[in-house]
Order: structure tokens, then sequence, then C-alpha cells
């Protein structure tokens, strides 16, 4: 019998409540596919389910657990829109605006019906609440209502004015907030592992503990792991903020940004009638933002304090409780039972790097902390290239990234360095 991989999952709560316990072999031979993807998180899975669905014959290959990164342990918040919008406007002016607008919400309604058709407990709920905190960020939130409206959203977002978040959201700290019934929230590893188990059951293989060493570029793609290898037709790399291969095209691009989350410990319900009675998604409008929303028990999950510099805190609980309680200081006394963090892949102008090295490598990744329905997206969009149809993934592939030298280390250095602008405007 093949050997499993003993690594457990990063201690979160997300690890403490999956509801699948599935494992998943080390590779110890070579194997024939039509797709290799390396990486099992929301990217490598979602692609794996589509090209599944569609008939192919796939392999993933995961260093770690399958939702072992960012996937599994972020906020959870299935979010509409682009990250970048503003470079990709720059560069495609109008002629592309319907197509993007559409690629960020189509990873909502193929979630949504994932969570359906295969069964997924995932928790998903509808309702997100973007919030302003300084005069110039609710004036964007107008714009932002002004724009989904346009895009025949208005019975599905609503602005709402500083004198009602206090009973919308049980503070007084915001200065403004767009409600947005699309959006929603969910409890991300049950969401990979859910799509996980049906990609397995339509023949796809998946193997863990089983991190990719190097890839040989040909008209067939041999891709090496320590004990064994996978030989392709064609090759998809979905690592994310833990990236490393192809560094010649991709090195310099993504960089991990730390971010962090407690869960308090279960509220009763007059608790939560107090302070979030429809259960929204929260997220600030800061470039490094603060999140939270309930779990589906009633813990409040909070986040953020992006970290670009590469270090981690010390002690996760003491550097977010400061952030929680200035929110909702009446929670002070509140146990928190869970801390943890993870990377997530930031690209200096926030557009997704999605493209193809050579004719049959394909690559997404860099998200920008808007990975959890856009990976979904992307996975779709990877799937038609794989089949000759690049269009939409041409759309990205174009876009110029800067790359920042000087290796991982001091380019994320610098990366830190350059978010020190957008803190301070954050103050302002």
């Amino acid at each position: 019998m093949p050997a499993v991989n003993p690594e457990p999952h990063p201690s979160s709560y997300y690890a403490a409540t999956r509801r699948e316990a599935a494992e998943f072999p080390v590779l110890s031979n070579e194997v024939r596919s039509d797709v290799c993807v390396v990486g099992a998180g929301f990217t490598g899975i979602a692609t794996a389910l589509t090209l599944a669905e569609r008939g192919y014959n796939v392999t993933v290959l995961e260093h770690h657990r399958v939702g072992w990164g960012a996937s599994g342990r972020s906020g959870g918040q299935m979010l509409g829109g682009l990250p970048g919008e503003a470079a990709l406007e720059k560069y495609w002016g109008r002629s592309h605006a319907d197509t993007l607008f559409e690629l960020g919400y189509r990873g909502h309604d193929i979630i949504a019906q994932r969570v359906r058709e295969y069964g997924i407990d995932c928790d998903l709920k509808y309702g997100a609440i973007d919030v302003a905190l300084r005069p110039w960020q609710a004036e964007q939130l107008k714009r932002m209502h002004e724009a989904l409206c346009l895009r025949s959203m208005e019975s599905q977002v609503r602005l709402v004015p500083a004198g009602e978040l206090p009973e919308l959201l049980g503070t007084d700290k915001y200065l403004g907030g767009l409600v947005n019934m699309r959006n929603g929230h969910l409890h991300p590893l049950n969401l990979c592992l859910g799509e996980a188990r049906a990609a397995v059951d339509l023949g796809v293989s998946i193997y863990e503990g089983s991190e990719v060493t190097g890839i040989e570029h040909g008209p067939q793609v041999l891709v090496r792991t320590s004990q064994g290898s996978v030989r392709a037709d064609t090759v998809v790399l979905a690592g994310n903020g833990y990236q490393h291969l192809e560094p010649a095209v991709l090195g310099g691009k993504v960089f991990p940004a730390g971010s962090y989350i407690v869960a308090t410990e279960p509220l009763d319900s007059r608790e939560v009638a107090q302070i979030n009675p429809l259960a929204l998604a929260v997220c600030d409008m800061n470039e490094v933002p603060d999140y939270f929303r309930f779990s589906t028990d009633n813990r409040l999950l909070f986040g953020g304090r992006c970290n670009y510099s590469g270090r981690e805190p010390r002690n996760i609980e003491r550097t977010m409780l400061p952030r929680l309680r200035k929110i909702y200081p009446n929670l002070a006394d509140k146990r928190i039972e869970y801390a943890w963090g993870g990377n997530i892949g930031i690209v200096v102008n926030r557009v997704p790097l999605l493209g193809r090295i050579g004719a049959n490598v394909f690559y997404a990744l860099g998200y920008s902390g808007h990975g959890v329905s856009l990976s979904h997206a992307f996975g779709e969009v990877l799937a038609d290239a794989v089949a000759g149809n690049s269009g939409k993934m041409d759309v990205f592939a174009r876009i110029p990234h800067r790359k920042i030298p000087f290796g991982q280390k001091f380019g994320s250095q610098m990366v830190a360095l350059g978010m020190l602008y957008y803190r301070l405007r954050d103050l302002l």
C-alpha cells in the first residue's frame, strides 16, 4: 500500500472543524496523465475538477496536504471583483470591461453550483459589507455602489450611512458601508476538501507529501518529485504564495504576505444579534485591511495585519487582540480559542498572474487576498486554455508585471518598504 503523508494541517479553527478526512498517498512511481496540476489549494483543485468534468485524466501533486496553504487558512470571504482593476483598465481601456466584470463574479457561481452538485458542507452564506474608516473611503464606496448599479446589481447592493452601522455591526467605528448580497463567506478548508473529494470521484489522482523538485519541458512535460514523476501533455502551476518553480519567468513577481486570524469562543445569541445580526462578512477599505465574520457556531473570526516583510509575529493572539478590541471593546473578556496565520500571494500591481510558459505549461497565482472566488474562475479559464481556448487567459497574460530583484528575502523587504506608503495613507 502506498505511504500517506503524515503531516497534519496547520493548527486552526478550520483544521479543527473539517468535515472531510481524506488522506492521499505520496507519489512513489512514474505515472502518465493528460494534465499534471502542481498545488492542491483552490486553484489546483478547482482546475483539476473542471478538467475532470470535461473528461481529462488529471494528476495533482501537493507538497503538503490538500488546502494546506492560504486556501485552507484564509478569512473565507467570497468577494467579487478583480484586484488590480486600475492596472487592467490602464492597459486595456474599456475594451474588456464586460469580460473582466463577469470574471470577477464567475467564481461565486462555480462555488455555489459545486456545493449543490457535490454536497459540499462548507457553511456557504451570502452577504458581505465593505466599511469605510476615512471620509475618502466613504466617497469611494459611493462610486463602487454606482458602478455596481450600472451592472444591474441595484437589488443586491445597498449603501449604509454611518448612523445605521451601529445597529448593523454593533460598532460606531465606521463612516459608511456598502452591503453586497452577492458576496458571501464560507469554511474554506471544507470547500477545498469537498472539491478534492468530488475530483477524486471523477477520476483525478491526488498525491500529498509530493513536492515537485523540477520540470523538464518538451512535447510532453516531465514533472519530478523526490520519489516519483508525472509525464503529462500539459502542466498547470498553482502554488500561489508558496510558488517557487520556473523562477526565470515567475521569480520576483509574487511575494508571500502573512495574514493572521483569531477565533473567539462561541458567542451567545444575544451577543450575535448585537454585533452582526445579518452575519455579514466584513472588510474595511484600508490597503492593509482588517476583516471579520461569524463562523457557523458563532465564533468571531477576526483577521488582518498583513505582514509583507516575511517575519511572522511571535504571538498572533497578542498581535490581533488590540485590533479586535478597537472595533469591539465589549468583547475584551472573550477567550481566544484559535490563532493562526498563513501566506497569501501579493503582486505589485495587484493583477493576478495568469499565462503560459512555452506551449504547454500554464500558471495562475498572485490573487492578493481575493483568491477564494477568483481561483475558481481562473480554474475554468485554465481549463479552457488547456483545451486551446486561451482568449480570457490572454487578457491577463499580456499585462506587464514588474519583477523585483534581489531574490525572495530582499524582494519581500522592498515590498514591505513600498507598503509603508499605503499604511500611512490608511491613517489619513
